[in-house]
């Protein structure tokens, strides 16, 4: 379909995978280059939200794929985020450094403001606050924008903070004490999230490695804190002697050789998708490591994104990341109850407040 812009449209027709999807929407604009996926998982609990991925994807198959996965996982995020919003996710297929434009961005804003507000966008990878300010020209659908314009800023912030907040609930669920003090951080990836974590680990007393791909990453954080230890890669930080390993780099961190390899007591880290496959938070629960699901733990951003559709307050959204400590807890002990791993258990939880949520929403109010 094609509106009077000369913007086009189509709905996904189903394949694999997509079944659950409340709707998925294919964008194109031939003249800005726009290419784009808008997923939306559900809106049990209320409008999607999830963030705009601008990336190179070798193909519309392989970009459907992530949309679709990235979407349901923020229907779960935001459910255990306490948030009253539901799953989405969108991808912009092509290269940040040279296809981004206002006028892309601009069409994509006009695609996210004829969902009538069914999805809020924000930041992803590829893309930035400014970004959000450009989208927010077409659109009222729009966080994570700057704070000139009234926005969040960097989400950074509020995620590598409920990180922590996960970290302290493992610690006290191993250790029996919510502190890192004494404990030893192994943090894989120091950018935007990983160099805020290694502060917090810092002031609260834990003895840091660190290991990034980035040589300049890796001089910040030696800046700011020389006692920092420095590894060459993945490979020397997992087998190290640590008590804690946090993955904050990319997706897919935990594999079975890295399991096997593995010497830290728990897992708690800020990056999407840890678990490269099906089955590894068993053989994490079998070797006796507690995972703190990656979902529940670096919700803290989206935290911090949501509260801009109410008008932004910094207070009001770190106190609600405050409760990811509470929420870890309650999902670890579920998991012992039920014997059970912890990213199971999570799924459970997540999927109990959709449900009885998503029930009651159902409830005829009347005009």
């Amino acid at each position: 379909m094609t509106d009077v812009f000369g913007l086009s449209h189509k709905d996904a027709s189903p394949v694999s995978g997509q079944a659950k999807h409340e709707q998925v929407i294919f964008c194109s604009d031939e003249r800005s280059g726009l290419h784009a996926i808008i997923a939306i998982y559900n809106t049990a609990l209320g409008p999607s939200l999830g963030g705009t991925r601008f990336y190179p994807y070798g193909s519309e198959q392989a970009a459907l794929a992530d949309v679709l996965n990235l979407s349901r996982a923020m229907a779960y995020k935001n459910a255990l985020a306490g948030l009253d919003l539901g799953g989405g996710k969108a991808v912009i297929i092509g290269d940040p450094a040279t296809d981004k434009s206002e006028a892309l961005l601009r069409a994509y804003g006009r695609f996210v403001q004829s969902l009538g507000g069914r999805y809020f966008t924000a930041c992803d990878v590829g893309t930035y606050s400014e970004d959000m300010d450009i989208v927010a020209r077409e659109s009222s659908y729009v966080t994570g924008r700057t704070r000139a314009n009234g926005g969040a800023g960097d989400s950074s912030i509020l995620t590598a903070f409920g990180v922590f907040q996960g970290m302290r609930a493992a610690a006290e669920h191993v250790y029996g004490a919510p502190t890192l003090h004494g404990r030893r951080v192994g943090v894989e990836g120091v950018g935007k999230v990983g160099h805020r974590l290694v502060d917090h680990l810092v002031e609260d007393g834990a003895e840091v490695v660190i290991c990034d791909v980035s040589e300049q990453a890796v001089e910040r954080v030696r800046q700011r804190h020389p006692q920092v230890e420095v590894v060459a890669d993945q490979l020397a930080l997992t087998g190290a002697d640590i008590d804690v390993y946090a993955p904050c780099a990319l997706g897919g961190a935990l594999d079975d050789e890295t399991v096997a390899r593995l010497r830290a007591g728990i897992v708690c880290g800020g990056a999407n998708n840890q678990l490269a496959h099906p089955g590894v938070e068993k053989e994490l629960a079998d070797r006796g490591i507690l995972y703190a699901p990656d979902y529940v733990v670096n919700s803290g951003g989206v935290i911090q994104v949501a509260d801009e559709i109410h008008g932004f307050d910094m207070d009001r959204a770190k106190a609600k990341a405050t409760q990811i400590y509470d929420t870890t807890l309650k999902i670890f002990a579920t998991a012992a109850e039920d014997g059970i791993p912890p990213a199971v258990a999570a799924d459970r939880l997540a999927e109990r407040r959709m449900s009885e949520v998503g029930r009651i929403r159902g409830i005829w109010l009347g005009r």
